[in-house]
């Protein structure tokens, strides 16, 4: 792994612990702030799928 450059949500304002990722050689990285040592990898297609997911409403009851 490369050294990444590393972006959080603009959502997170001044929030020390949030989520960050990152993406190199067609993969994506995720990470929390405060625990930046551990790295879930995955690739844009399985991100993507993720995300229509989550903008559909199917991961609502894990937040509620």
């Amino acid at each position: 792994m490369h050294r990444l450059s590393w972006q959080k949500s603009s959502f997170s304002g001044d929030q020390a612990n949030c989520l960050e990722i990152a993406s190199d050689d067609g993969l994506v990285y995720i990470r929390e702030s405060d625990d930046p040592t551990t790295v879930v990898t995955t690739t844009r297609a399985k991100l993507h799928a993720w995300i229509n997911g989550a903008k559909a409403g199917e991961f609502d009851h894990f937040t509620a």
